[in-house]
């Protein structure tokens, strides 16, 4: 969601509690911080508002999408795991399935995930919908519509987009912290035209749900965000196991103190050479002159990681 300023400072005079509490979810040690990384976009206009992202099974290729409809591809050059520098392809304009770049109201690009063959789906807030960019191909095509949408709030709505490697898609609407019901995770299966609402996410306050990925172990990562105070944004990342009926265990793997990071809005994760599980994140700087974006990366500890040798398979 575009956090723009006078929202942001509306939602300052209304400051909620900063920390949640999680009931019933377990937290294991803080992950580690590997490196977080400042990426300057140049003279290019359309650089910033970076919503989503998607790393590659080896950590060295990206693809990034802004919040104003555009993606671009780059390399995160490394020296002994660590990002040492952003590098990056020109932003292109992602188009209609007419072949047309978008515009206006449609260019609110939100939610990114990246299937095994390299295609990659969009979700928009606004005006709602997926869309799906075959591999090669410029123009889009729209995935069935999610009823659920209509009842959405246009800037509040398909914040978080996943897949399976099934080809499974997984969308969580950033909704709001008002509410006390879960997040309801809303689930595409391959090949049907009809979305099914049989898994929930247990909503602690005053977090929302930004992002989310399936990692190499098969479960479900969401990464979520609360504007702490002044001093800037809180963001945290939880796991689910994906069970038949339900998401179970889940565990808190990250939960930052205010300002440790910015607008954290992408989330990717991959497993590195050492067989750990990393969380690979991106700042949505709202093209604020105050804000930065920045590649934030984490190393889920050992104890946490638990390797499985096969995918969890959606029932």
């Amino acid at each position: 969601m575009p956090f723009r300023l006078v929202f942001a400072l509306g939602a300052l005079a209304a400051l909620v509690a900063l920390f949640a509490v999680d009931l019933g979810a377990q937290t294991v040690s803080e992950a580690k911080l590997v490196s977080a990384t400042r990426w300057y976009g140049g003279d290019d206009t359309a650089f910033g508002g970076f919503s989503g992202i998607e790393v590659s099974d080896d950590g060295a290729t990206f693809v990034a999408l802004t919040d104003r409809g555009h993606i671009t591809r780059g390399k995160l050059l490394r020296e002994s795991g660590v990002i040492t520098k952003v590098a990056h392809s020109k932003l292109k304009k992602l188009t209609s399935p007419r072949g047309i770049a978008l515009r206006g109201a449609w260019t609110d690009s939100e939610g990114l995930a990246v299937s095994p063959n390299g295609d990659v789906y969009v979700s928009f807030e606004v005006a709602h919908r997926i869309t799906k960019y075959v591999r090669g191909q410029a123009k889009g095509q729209d995935i069935p519509d999610n009823p659920a949408t209509k009842r959405m709030a246009g800037n509040s709505a398909q914040e978080a987009l996943a897949i399976h490697p099934d080809g499974t898609l997984f969308m969580i609407p950033e909704g709001s912290d008002k509410q006390n019901n879960p997040h309801t995770l809303y689930r595409l299966r391959p090949g049907s035209k009809t979305w099914d609402t049989q898994f929930t996410i247990p909503r602690h306050r005053p977090f929302l749900p930004v992002g989310a990925d399936i990692g190499p172990d098969g479960r479900l990562y969401v990464l979520e965000r609360h504007l702490g105070s002044v001093l800037g944004f809180t963001n945290r990342v939880r796991r689910f196991d994906i069970a038949p009926d339900s998401l179970t265990n889940e565990t808190i793997l990250l939960q930052s103190k205010v300002g440790a990071h910015d607008n954290l809005e992408g989330l990717a994760v991959w497993r590195d050479q050492d067989g750990l599980i990393r969380l690979t994140m991106i700042s949505d700087d709202n093209f604020m002159f105050f804000q930065v974006t920045e590649i934030v990366e984490y190393v889920v500890p050992d104890s946490a990681s638990a390797k499985t040798d096969h995918l969890t398979k959606t029932q």
